[in-house]
């Protein structure tokens, strides 16, 4: 594992990367340095004084995340490295979805999904084994909760992608189901996590795998035989941008299904608005309402 310094799975990146654990203690020493800096609630601080300050630690938020995002893109350039000389050496084979399909429906290869599963629960490729090589924090100390808040903030309540940890008995689960000699398809939705695997299985000893290029996103209908509630396109897909109708893949359903299709999500979008109008109209109205009071 030394060996694989896995980027963060970020929830609007195109893999939805994990964020790293400094990430998270920065941000809480962050949090932890406003707090304990302010004065006590007996003080009646400025307004001025209370802006600066809060301007402070919102310069010093900003900074910490584009010091992570500078870290983030350097691992990614370096993983891709890894991986293109892993496929470029021929230890990890590419095979095209229409591939993949052939040689699972002919060769009976299996086809070893990693994806989390908030991703599989929706769709995913019949007769395949799901053993997801990151996984959705289910613990709240106080790091996890900072990633994430960390991870909804940066766009997981956009994209719908909840904050994502390594499973460290991934290859151990791995080991349960598939002898070292087995010829491997490993696919996630995108191709990013898939490819990690890759590495990961590679240097476990696995010689025969082969990587879906493009993910499950990319395959078509006729493909594969799948299963779950949603087309296999849609399953990397969530959040206000699902709910919207503002996904590529949505985008591209709307072009196919006509007009029946895009007035759904027009009239959710005029909805959203006249809630957030609502809304806005009632906090102007309980601030008048609280000015009255202090008025008398």
């Amino acid at each position: 594992m030394d060996s694989l310094e896995l980027p963060s799975l970020n929830a609007h990146k195109i893999s939805h990367f994990n964020l790293q654990k400094e990430q998270s203690t920065r941000l809480l020493s962050t949090v932890h340095h406003f707090s304990s800096s302010m004065q006590p609630p007996s003080l009646k601080l400025s307004p001025t004084y209370r802006a600066q300050r809060a301007r402070r630690c919102v310069i010093q938020m900003q900074a910490g995340n584009e010091d992570f995002e500078l870290k983030q893109m350097r691992d990614m350039a370096a993983a891709k490295k890894r991986w293109d000389a892993l496929i470029r050496e021929g230890k990890v084979k590419i095979l095209t979805p229409r591939e993949a399909g052939y040689a699972i429906q002919l060769s009976n290869k299996p086809l070893l999904d990693v994806r989390p599963s908030v991703e599989r629960k929706k769709a995913w490729v019949k007769a395949s084994t799901w053993i997801p090589i990151f996984e959705a924090d289910d613990n709240f100390d106080a790091g996890t909760v900072a990633r994430k808040v960390s991870n909804f903030v940066m766009g997981g309540w956009w994209s719908g992608m909840p904050s994502l940890s390594y499973d460290k008995q991934f290859l151990s689960k791995v080991g349960e189901k598939f002898p070292k000699d087995a010829d491997l398809i490993v696919a996630c939705q995108r191709g990013l996590r898939s490819l990690a695997a890759c590495e990961l299985l590679n240097n476990a000893g696995y010689k025969n795998l082969f990587w879906l290029q493009g993910g499950l996103e990319a395959a078509e209908e006729e493909d594969f035989i799948s299963e779950g509630p949603q087309p296999l396109k849609f399953a990397g897909i969530g959040g206000v941008s699902e709910f919207l109708g503002w996904t590529d893949q949505q985008r591209a359903a709307s072009a196919k299904e006509g007009w029946g299709y895009r007035l759904l999500f027009s009239a959710r979008l005029v909805g959203v608005f006249l809630v957030a109008d609502a809304l806005f109209i009632g906090a102007q109205q309980v601030g008048r309402y609280i000015q009255d009071i202090r008025s008398h």
